[in-house]
Order: C-alpha cells, then sequence, then structure tokens
C-alpha cells in the first residue's frame, strides 16, 4: 500500500500543473494577454514537434542510467522536481499583457517549451516507467495503476472544481445581463499557478519517499541507437501502433473537451460554477469507480474493457449533440454519465503500455522501458497538443472573439458542437483501434507474462 500512495502522489503533482495547462494556458494567454488563438495553438503544435526528440532522447537516458542507491528511476523525480514546477509558475506572468506582441511570443514559447518539452519530460518518463521496477506481478501492477489514475483524477478535480472559482467571477449588471469575467485583471493566474507549484514538488517528494525500486532493470548499452530506430520500432509493432492510435484519439478527445468547457460554460451556459460541479461530479464517479477495475480487468482484460467503456462514452456525447441541452444541470447530469467510460480507459491504460513493453521484450530478448515509454508518452502529447491547440483554431474557425464580452448565437452554438460531436467521434474511434488494430487480449497478455517469468527464472 506505501508504494501505491506514493505512485497515487507523483501522477497527481504532475497533473495539478497538466491540467491547468490544459484548462487554463489558452484562456490565459487570449484573455489575459489578448492574443489570438491561433497563435497559441502554432506554438503547442511546435512544441509537439520539439516533443518527438525530448521524450524520446529522455527515454534513452533512463534506459542507459545504470541502478543507484535510489534505484534506477526515482532519481530523476529527486531531480527534476522543482525545475518543473518552477517552469510551470514562469509561464503564467499577468504583468507582460502590455508588453508588445513579440515579446510575449518568444516569452511564451521559452517558458512553454521549458515546462512540456524539457522539464515535464524529464520527471513524466522515469515517473511512468518506473512502475516495472517496483513489481513485475500483473495484478500488482494493476493495483499501482489504479492508484495512479486516482491521483490524476483527484488532480483533474482540484483543478476543475476550485480552477474555474479562482479565475472567474459572474457579475450581474444593473439593467440584469449577466456578465463572465477574469478576476483581479488576470493577476489571479500567477498567484494560483504558484500554489499549484508549492503543491507539486511536495507530492513529489511524498512520490520518492515512499516508493520502492525492487525489480532489477539493467542498463542498456548506449551503442546502436537512433531516433530512425525508434520510429522502426513503432512501425513493427502493431500492439504499439493499435496503443498509440487510440490513446492519441482518446487524449485528444479529452483534452479537447476539457479546453472547450472553460468556453462551454462560461459563455454557453452562462454558469461556470456549473464547471466545478461538473468536475465534482466527475470525480465522485472515478473514486467509485476505482473499487471494481481490477476486478473487471481480471475477468475482462484490458482491451476488451477498454473498447466497451470507451464506446459508450461516445455513444452519450454523440447523442448530448442532438438533444441541444440548455440547461447547464441537466449537461452535467448526462456528460458525467457519458464519462465514466473515459475515466475508465484512464484506469486501465497505464497497465496496457506495460503489456505492451512486456510484448516486446518477449519478442526482441531486451527490455527498454524508458524508450518505449516515451514513445508512448509523446503520443499523448500529440493528442494534447491537437486538444489544446485547435481549440484556438476551432474558436477561431467559428467566429469567437477574445476579449468581448457577448458572443454571438452562431458562435455559441459552434462551442456546443465542439464539446459533443468532435470528443464522441474521437472515441468511437478508439474503440475501433483496440478492437480491430491492437492485438492483446487477456490471453495473450497472460501468456506474455508467464514467458517472462520462466526466463527470469532460468536467469
Amino acid at each position: 500500500m506505501r508504494d501505491k500512495i506514493g505512485y497515487l502522489f507523483g501522477d497527481f503533482g504532475n497533473d495539478v500543473m497538466l491540467i491547468f495547462v490544459s484548462q487554463f494556458l489558452m484562456v490565459f494567454y487570449t484573455q489575459v494577454w489578448g492574443m489570438k488563438p491561433t497563435i497559441v495553438g502554432t506554438m503547442f503544435l511546435v512544441a509537439r514537434i520539439i516533443d518527438a526528440f525530448t521524450d524520446v532522447t529522455m527515454g534513452r537516458i533512463v534506459d542507459i542510467t545504470p541502478q543507484g542507491k535510489d534505484g534506477k528511476f526515482k532519481r530523476w523525480i529527486r531531480i527534476m522536481a522543482a525545475p518543473v514546477a518552477i517552469a510551470s509558475f514562469l509561464m503564467y506572468q499577468s504583468f507582460l499583457r502590455d508588453y508588445p506582441i513579440g515579446i510575449k511570443i518568444v516569452y511564451m514559447y521559452v517558458t512553454y517549451l521549458l515546462y512540456g518539452s524539457i522539464c515535464f519530460t524529464g520527471i513524466n518518463i522515469p515517473y511512468g516507467a518506473m512502475a516495472s521496477a517496483i513489481t513485475d506481478k500483473p495484478n500488482e501492477r494493476q493495483g499501482l495503476i489504479t492508484f495512479r489514475a486516482m491521483g490524476a483524477y483527484i488532480g483533474e478535480f482540484i483543478i476543475g472544481f476550485f480552477g474555474p472559482i479562482l479565475i472567474y467571477q459572474r457579475v450581474i449588471n444593473p439593467d440584469g445581463a449577466v456578465e463572465v469575467t477574469i478576476r483581479n485583471n488576470g493577476n489571479i493566474f500567477p498567484v494560483v499557478a504558484g500554489g499549484i507549484s508549492i503543491v507539486a514538488i511536495v507530492c513529489y517528494a511524498l512520490c520518492y519517499f515512499l516508493t520502492t525500486e525492487r525489480i532489477k532493470v539493467p542498463a542498456l548499452t548506449k551503442e546502436g541507437f537512433s531516433f530512425g530506430k525508434s520510429i522502426k520500432m513503432i512501425f513493427s509493432n502493431r500492439a504499439m501502433i493499435g496503443i498509440l492510435a487510440g490513446t492519441l484519439c482518446l487524449v485528444f478527445g479529452n483534452l479537447l473537451t476539457g479546453g472547450v468547457n472553460a468556453y462551454l460554460y462560461a459563455y454557453y451556459f452562462k454558469m461556470p460554477a456549473a464547471l466545478s460541479t461538473y468536475n465534482a461530479v466527475k470525480l465522485g464517479i472515478a473514486l467509485t469507480m476505482a473499487l471494481g477495475v481490477t476486478y473487471i480487468v481480471k475477468k475482462l482484460g484490458k482491451r476488451e474493457a477498454i473498447s466497451i467503456a470507451v464506446g459508450f462514452a461516445g455513444c452519450v456525447f454523440l447523442t448530448l449533440n442532438f438533444l441541444n441541452i440548455k440547461n447547464p444541470w441537466v449537461y452535467v447530469t448526462i456528460a458525467s454519465i457519458g464519462f465514466s467510460g473515459v475515466t475508465f480507459f484512464g484506469y486501465v491504460i497505464w497497465g496496457a503500455i506495460i503489456d505492451v513493453i512486456d510484448d516486446s521484450e518477449v519478442k526482441t530478448e531486451k527490455r527498454e522501458d524508458g524508450t518505449l515509454y516515451a514513445i508512448y508518452s509523446f503520443s499523448r502529447k500529440v493528442g494534447q497538443a491537437l486538444g489544446s491547440s485547435l481549440v484556438g483554431y476551432a474558436l477561431a474557425i467559428i467566429g469567437f472573439q477574445a476579449g468581448v464580452k457577448e458572443q454571438t448565437p452562431e458562435v455559441l452554438r459552434g462551442i456546443y458542437k465542439l464539446a459533443t460531436v468532435v470528443p464522441g467521434t474521437l472515441f468511437i474511434l478508439v474503440v475501433i483501434m483496440f478492437m480491430f488494430v491492437y492485438p492483446l487480449s487477456k490471453k495473450k497478455v497472460e501468456m506474455n507474462a508467464e514467458i517472462l517469468r520462466q526466463r527470469r527464472a532460468g536467469n
């Protein structure tokens, strides 16, 4: 249980920063700095291109790192905790709002790349790969993954519930019109971001001191690595292709929903407090679901359970579009139920990537946790970038005007469609990827685990 609690805090630390970025960084740049959404969206895409190199490079660094007194992976949590927290805080500096646009663009790129492409990569990849070193038993790994997901969902709740309350204020004008604005002319952002960074450092410290690496993962040699070989590894591994494509669609849909929801509840429903309720309900569902995840996965298998759960989510969000709901509380109820399928995916997918790593080891007789996890992490970042950046492009396409108090009815309807049709379609694509591309059924996973146990027993 000590390992599980520690692993939970690791992803809680990751996600309080990451979710704040996904839900409010676009809002900060457009509503406080007055930047065009397309400029911000372009930055997100450029960062993901850079991540293609930094993620895989960090994964390889982790793989060639020898065992130390605190293990192979934990040292990176100790080294990178403070830098990633500081980099996160630096992005939200409201005093730059009146600076020339050129200076703001340069500052955006420098701080965002420092946070996402360097510091976050430096801590997240070894953290994720560390699960394989804590235990090699599939059921115990799923327990770790479940607690990791709980940490992520609690972090998402903290930001999703308190974020809108802290960032927005709802004002009723003398003529009765409702106006939603950002508190303190945007100066609330660095205050909130600073608090989040402090929380993240504490969480990383708890993760470091509460977890223990028991499995000795040997360091790979430094010879023979190239970025091209890593790309070839992806396209020669069907399991990797399936999980990358499925995850890309899921994360894209999830982050798009998170980004659009800030606009949906503030402008379409004019009830930003309802977003806090929505995130609170999602947390309740997530924590309740944690009780049965291991049992369901044990009975059905990861691939099969993911397909059922995410397929349900896709159907619900597509139905929401046709219902054209005007009442925010009705929308919160139905969307929360639908999102339970996405929540289930979060509990299971980190165990599935370990299955892919096992499958690769069976075929190649080499254990490459860091490299394979880095490739998978990059696919998630691509999904996050698409979800975050395309919010900006999509808002521009539907005619959203930054800094305007009232949006047109056409824009409001466009926001509603972005929050329902697009994620619903992407969730259905996830099902297709896992059912028809990803080959690791329950039986195949158990077979691979037995092969690896026999090999290790022989050594």
